[in-house]
């Protein structure tokens, strides 16, 4: 891992470090299986009925009657109420979680079985049936175990007024949940996945251990990909790529990936290496953009962002950076979702003629040494501190290539690369100019109001750049809301030109991955889903 998880907190995850450990220690109601990058049940025993009324979808499901507990009690549907309720609560940190969430108004439990229960949601869209089971469950009884949620509806929690229920009880509930999945917290970090939080040392490493006769190996048809295969599984967190690589080298790793393209180049062409490990490119999911702060004074008026976007030279940083392994995009959606990707929109083009165009029409004057402008009376000149993570070599390389462009342009760009943890946090408190980042995402679910719906443009919310307008707003709610794949598609299309109107957020190039795992390893379920391979399922070779 490039960077220690910081939380490992199912309800409060912020990196997808954090989602891969979490993944081997919880389970959700529904699962991808990386064999075939196909949904399949988890928890629920299967794909859930679906039944519509009016406004209204009825999701009725069913819990495996094996799915058990760390303490060998079984996983119910009060569990799963209870989970909505922590993830709905506003005594919980969960923001970027809650949105998700929003159609599920209620939840009904059957009193005659207690691993049956129906999610009532408002409206219905294609995408409900994997929304509803794609959150973790958590377990009641170490997170609640005097039942002080039980009491509350979840549809009093879906509602605007909750303030009744913030009690003594609900706040030490709520103190309990905000704790999960700190290092001190391991005795209520337990989930119902095949693996047990063993060892934490931040910074350092993360040790898990196989559960002993976990229940997933009595699962029938479905053990093949509900697995814990290894006894133990050890996560070195290694912040700096040339440490990772030798680690890599001297066998001291089994599995590492994102590994750096001039470095794979080198690790394809190795024989000796290529005598103990297999590497893999996926084509993944994973979007590498540009974040412009529009919230400073040199920054909202969008001409000037436009113009920044025109000294961004993709294809060199795709050729300098990732070689043969990356896609240009002009919005979120992966260009190989022919039917969402915008067929019209062109990614925005290197051009510094264009750049300064639309630098003076924003009002900006130039001198012989950059640009200024007046606000208020102050002078005011146009420089960029860009943001990126240390030892990342990509946005090292792609860093050098925007700073050279803007340079000739008359645009000071001063190069920040910071540890991890503090580059996320100076994020998060929106103290950037601008900075490189990228996101996971996947070929099911495309909901993408907490990364753009201003409702998440304040400190520690998704939407760090500011970027937001009445009409975006709209289009996201009616894109969660969308019944068919081609009104989907419209308000994507739609959506996709205001992003690059907007020019807060650049996207850049959806790139693959680059892998490396140790040949004795079989059933290793490589994929472009991340994380990219299953640790669960890997075995040993005869």
């Amino acid at each position: 891992m490039a960077i220690d998880p910081g939380s490992l907190s199912p309800i409060g995850y912020t990196s997808l470090e954090a989602l891969q450990v979490i993944n081997l220690l919880y389970q959700s109601l529904l699962t991808v299986d990386l064999e075939d990058n196909t949904l399949k049940p988890g928890l629920a025993s299967a794909f859930p009925e679906v039944e519509r009324k009016d406004s209204l979808t009825f999701f009725h499901y069913q819990l495996r009657p094996q799915a058990e507990w760390p303490n060998g009690s079984p996983v119910t549907a009060q569990d799963v109420a209870f989970t909505l309720k922590v993830l709905k609560s506003p005594f919980i940190r969960n923001e970027n979680l809650r949105s998700q969430l929003e159609f599920i108004q209620d939840i009904q439990l059957d009193p005659s079985d207690p691993g049956r229960f129906t999610l009532v949601c408002q409206g219905y869209t294609p995408e409900m049936q994997l929304l509803t089971g794609d959150f973790f469950i958590l377990p009641s009884y170490l997170l609640d175990p005097q039942q002080a949620f039980n009491a509350i509806p979840l549809s009093a929690l879906s509602s605007a007024d909750s303030t009744q229920y913030n009690t003594e009880r609900i706040r030490a509930v709520a103190e309990r949940c905000n704790r999960l999945g700190s290092p001190e917290s391991k005795d209520i970090s337990q989930g119902s996945a095949g693996y047990q939080l063993a060892e934490w040392a931040t910074g350092q490493y993360i040790v898990l251990k196989q559960k002993e006769n976990w229940w997933g190996k009595n699962a029938g048809s479905a053990d093949s990909y509900l697995t814990a295969n290894p006894e133990q599984i050890n996560f070195q967190i290694i912040p700096d790529n040339t440490t990772a690589l030798l680690a890599l080298k001297n066998a001291q790793l089994d599995v590492l990936d994102n590994i750096p393209v001039n470095e794979f180049d080198q690790l394809q062409r190795d024989e000796n290496f290529l005598k103990n490990y297999d590497l893999h490119t996926p084509q993944g999911y994973d979007l590498i953009y540009a974040a412009i702060n529009s919230r400073k004074p040199a920054f909202r008026d969008k001409r000037t962002r436009q113009a920044i976007s025109h000294l961004l030279d993709v294809p060199g940083m795709i050729r300098v950076s990732q070689q043969s392994f990356a896609t240009p995009t002009v919005g979120p959606i992966p260009p190989d979702r022919k039917d969402l990707y915008h067929p019209q929109l062109q990614p925005r083009p290197y051009d510094p003629v264009q750049a300064t165009t639309l630098l003076k029409a924003a009002g900006w004057i130039q001198e012989r040494n950059g640009w200024y402008r007046n606000i208020n009376g102050q002078r005011e000149d146009l420089r960029i501190e860009l943001l990126y993570r240390a030892g990342n070599t990509a946005y090292e390389q792609m860093a050098l290539i925007f700073q050279q462009h803007a340079g000739k342009a008359g645009i000071p760009v001063t190069l920040l690369p910071l540890e991890g943890n503090v580059y996320s946090q100076r994020i998060d408190q929106r103290d950037y100019d601008m900075h490189f980042r990228g996101i996971s995402g996947n070929p099911f679910v495309f909901n993408f109001k907490p990364l753009f719906h201003t409702s998440f443009a304040g400190p520690g919310g998704l939407n760090t750049t500011g970027f937001g307008t009445p009409e975006s707003d709209q289009l996201l709610n009616q894109i969660n809301e969308a019944e068919s794949e081609a009104n989907k598609a419209r308000l994507l299309h739609r959506l996709q030109e205001i992003i690059q109107e907007e020019a807060a957020f650049l996207p850049l190039y959806f790139r693959k991955e680059r892998i490396a795992i140790h040949s004795r390893f079989t059933n290793t379920k490589v994929s472009g889903v991340r994380p990219y391979y299953d640790l669960s399922s890997f075995m040993l070779k005869p």
